[in-house]
């Protein structure tokens, strides 16, 4: 007996449903990209392995898909690796490509490789799929999309600013309002880690206190001990999870707290300057709130760092988030080219607009009106009729086979289509065409002026 077919865990199928939902969602976003100057690129699918390995630190390394070399990819492994269990090695002799994780590092290396193509600074924007080796979970898949913006080019805050707007005029024109844009810098986790002795171990801290949220204080001091930072570290490390008050307080409690740190003021300086633009700057429908512990586990953010909560009244994580990366280029050769860039997570957003029922009801593009097949002939007169109306933007279509009447109409009342139209031989005659009403039942004779008339 043949296998019952099933789909690889993280992914999923979508029904014409779900795929006009999704495409509201990413229609919204491609045109505030535009409002906004961002410029729409594609890039492949997946990226020769040396373009993504290193640039995720080594949680993200281990999610990465690696796609077999085509042909015998065993013929030129070393036997002695297969025999020492040596994955890494192992890996690198069969595997030279990858599907891609995010956008952002397959972003930089086509600014390097068509620099003297572009403008500077460039407005990139970007909707396309990305896989991750991850364990599913509600809102976590395997294969999902990511809608990016991101400029490149400038150092000037004002990026910050415009992508923070960004974020708000998106989630205003999806009515989703009460959502959270959580601000902090990298610079300013930098300096954190200077303040406590534990400078050298700054990738160990930011990955366990991006943990806050979900293991809490104490879960993260207990990962940073066996990551090696001391009692004495932590210690010191207290008051930054007890920080409270407006903005400008958190602000000033920090600047006591990193008053030896060059870097950690240079980030304060950085937050100062977007906070007190949004003093001016009204916000739709956001909130934004400072966050001195989001760190955001990728090792390229170098200053500002964003990530987006969904209404409170949801329970779910993060829905977008972003920050600056001064040396992301640099790691493909291209020196001193700043980038900021922010992203939307398409599936958790979807959940959130479906949990809070926010999606339009007239959100699937439907079929409008319905033609009875009756035959040969009568089906080329509805043919013609159809050729019009399609070109008059009316979605229409033939029941393909001459069935019982009841089955053809009993299969527009399945698709929900409102109109069903009947052409037999009295209609050609008389170049009509008899419309009926699927919900009222009511029927009238028309023209093709005047079906024109009732769908516009």
């Amino acid at each position: 007996m043949a296998q019952k077919p099933s789909i690889p865990k993280g992914t999923r199928d979508f029904s014409s449903l779900e795929v006009s939902k999704r495409n509201y969602i990413m229609d919204i976003m491609r045109t505030s990209f535009i409002n906004y100057g961002y410029q729409p690129i594609e890039t492949p699918s997946f990226e020769k392995s040396e373009t993504l390995m290193g640039k995720y630190g080594e949680e993200g390394d281990r999610l990465i898909f690696k796609i077999l070399n085509s042909g015998d990819f065993l013929k030129k492994t070393d036997i002695g690796y297969l025999k020492e269990k040596n994955s890494l090695k192992v890996t690198s002799s069969i595997s030279e490509k990858a599907l891609k994780y995010d956008l952002t590092v397959p972003f930089a290396r086509y600014v390097v490789q068509h620099q003297n193509d572009l403008t500077f600074p460039f407005k990139r924007s970007q909707i396309q799929p990305v896989w991750r080796a991850d364990r599913p979970q509600k809102g976590r898949f395997r294969e999902f999309y990511q809608c990016d913006a991101d400029v490149v080019g400038s150092k000037s805050l004002w990026q910050e600013v415009e992508l923070i707007q960004l974020y708000d005029d998106v989630f205003s024109q999806l009515h989703l309002a009460g959502v959270t844009i959580k601000l902090n810098n990298r610079k300013v986790l930098t300096g954190i880690a200077e303040v406590i002795g534990a400078n050298d171990k700054l990738i160990d801290f930011t990955i366990a206190l991006d943990k806050l949220d979900k293991i809490g204080e104490e879960g993260v001091k207990t990962e940073m001990l066996s990551k090696g930072i001391t009692e004495e570290a932590l210690e010191k490390l207290t008051p930054l999870f007890n920080l409270k008050g407006s903005t400008t307080d958190q602000l000033l409690a920090l600047k006591n707290i990193l008053a030896t740190s060059e870097t950690g003021l240079k980030g304060i300086e950085e937050l100062e300057f977007i906070c007190e633009a949004f003093q001016t700057l009204e916000l739709k429908v956001a909130n934004l709130e400072l966050d001195v512990t989001l760190a955001r586990g990728l090792n390229y953010y170098t200053g500002a760092i964003v990530e987006v909560s969904p209404p409170k009244t949801v329970q779910l994580g993060s829905i977008g988030g972003g920050g600056r990366y001064d040396d992301l280029t640099g790691i493909f050769g291209l020196k001193d080219m700043s980038g900021v860039g922010i992203s939307f997570g398409l599936d958790r957003i979807y959940l959130v607009l479906e949990e809070l029922n926010l999606f339009p009801p007239t959100i699937v593009a439907n079929t409008k009106v319905l033609f009875i097949n009756f035959g040969d002939k009568e089906s080329l007169y509805a043919m013609q009729a159809m050729a019009v109306l399609r070109k008059n933007k009316i979605a229409c279509e033939l029941y393909p086979d001459s069935a019982k009447m009841g089955k053809q109409m009993g299969y527009a009342d399945k698709r929900a289509i409102p109109y069903v139209i009947l052409a037999g031989d009295k209609e050609i005659s008389s170049q009509s065409f008899t419309l009926k009403n699927m919900k009222s039942g009511e029927q009238s004779e028309c023209n093709i002026q005047q079906l024109l008339d009732v769908f516009n």
